[in-house]
């Protein structure tokens, strides 16, 4: 039935309709309410029958239907935070208001499509409005639903809750990038677009989830501290390989940052969570679209790792030319025995040794960095100059963070140098 309701939708949309109206056919959704409902889209986006708000709509149904009904009303009102009734099909929706994407969101193809789709309209905040309506028994036929159904449905409100709490931007509806018309696509580009496309399928979630809780509560503060210990608020900062943007969510109030990414879908997620703060930029870290050094730092989280020693080198030169004389990279680069690298060798080995799945959790890592020597010897190939090594429990052994300078030219103007007293001690500002 979910799926029935996204045809419908779709091609309402694709006719050019500005109001639709869905229903059941069965004569429990009585059509004479439909001028009640177009009165209210006046005012909202959608509108939507409550068989809670008049204790007589559900008096002529059984015990079962109740209690089943009454369940799923409950579910949804505290886990998701509707007040509303969300599993009923009697609704009108302003198309001309909604933009059609905003279905995309909606995943399910069964009886959850209904809650899903309400709790998808709900967080993007369009207005919603309920009216009582009253149901009848059915005039003929019977209900379709079966146990199955409603087990499927608690599964979903359970993956839609814990969605909720870590990952909220999978259900926040941006208008989509897009890449030039006559831009064709690399294979470095198609991958990465692949990847970020398949990445929240079902079968992952569970690992979604951990890595999402990991990334906000573990790395997060780790990478502030970090980009606030070497950056002075204000400074212009590259996220080269920005990915989703989930750990950098704070900076945008520090810096003023523009997000670099290959995957058009990568940047897209990146403006689901970052929404207007920061500036997107497509392109490749080889080949970064902008002038010479214009950044005062760049900075990125595990990107490294996903390309050889020889690309690694080609990578940092590029940075260095964006980079003002005297910036500054902070790399968070993956060792060969961290944490993470060692808990998804294991996960790896259980589902594709043991389950025989032959699945893969992220794409492959071609260089992790074995010691403090070893990104010495990359760094060595270039013009940076290490200024600091971390590797340790603040982010519970999860990545080697590496801080490395752009020295400036030897022929460099004089430098005015002022000391601001603040009473407690000397900031220096150049």
């Amino acid at each position: 039935i979910g799926s029935a309701h996204q045809d419908g939708i779709r091609w309402a949309y694709q006719e050019g309709y500005h109001t639709l109206v869905t229903m059941d056919c069965d004569f429990t959704h009585l059509p004479e309410d439909i001028e009640r409902f177009l009165k209210g889209l006046s005012d909202f986006d959608v509108v939507i029958g409550s068989r809670y708000m008049d204790a007589k709509s559900l008096s002529d149904w059984n015990l079962f239907r109740k209690t089943l009904t009454h369940a799923g009303h409950f579910l949804t009102k505290h886990l998701l935070r509707m007040p509303y009734d969300a599993s009923g099909a009697f609704r009108a929706y302003r198309l001309d208001r909604i933009p059609h994407g905003l279905f995309d969101l909606v995943h399910s193809k069964s009886y959850s499509f209904f809650f899903e789709s309400l709790h998808v309209l709900s967080m993007n905040q369009f207005k919603i409005l309920e009216v009582s309506i009253f149901l009848p028994k059915r005039t003929y036929g019977h209900s379709k639903m079966k146990i199955s159904d409603a087990i499927a449905s608690l599964q979903l409100l359970w993956k839609t809750w814990l969605r909720t709490v870590f990952e909220r931007d999978e259900y926040t509806y941006v208008e989509s990038m897009k890449a030039a018309a006559e831009a064709k696509k690399t294979q470095d580009e198609v991958a990465w677009d692949e990847y970020w496309n398949t990445k929240k399928s079902r079968s992952k979630i569970l690992y979604d989830m951990i890595a999402a809780f990991y990334r906000k509560f573990i790395i997060r503060p780790t990478l502030n501290k970090f980009i606030k210990d070497e950056f002075r608020p204000g400074m212009s900062l590259l996220h080269a390989g920005c990915g989703s943007g989930q750990v950098d969510i704070d900076l945008a109030k520090h810096a003023h940052v523009t997000a670099l990414d290959i995957s058009i879908p990568a940047l897209n997620h990146y403006r689901k969570i970052h929404g207007g703060r920061c500036q997107l930029m497509h392109g490749s870290i080889f080949s970064i679209p902008c002038e010479d050094a214009i950044f005062d730092g760049v900075y990125n989280l595990g990107v490294m790792e996903h390309f050889t020693e020889e690309d690694n080198i080609k990578i940092l030169n590029e940075f260095f030319r964006v980079l003002k004389p005297g910036g500054k990279i902070v790399l968070f680069w993956p060792p060969e025995y961290g944490l993470s690298v060692l808990f998804l060798k294991g996960a790896h080995f259980f589902l594709n040794r043991v389950l025989k799945k032959n699945t893969s959790l992220h794409p492959a890592e071609i260089t992790r960095l074995r010691s403090k020597k070893h990104a010495q010897a990359i760094l060595a190939k270039t013009r940076f100059k290490m200024d600091r090594y971390y590797f340790g429990v603040m982010d519970l052994f999860t990545y080697s963070v590496v801080v490395c300078n752009k020295e400036a030219l030897a022929k460099q103007p004089s430098v005015y140098t002022h000391h601001i007293s603040t009473g407690r001690h000397k900031d220096v500002y150049s």
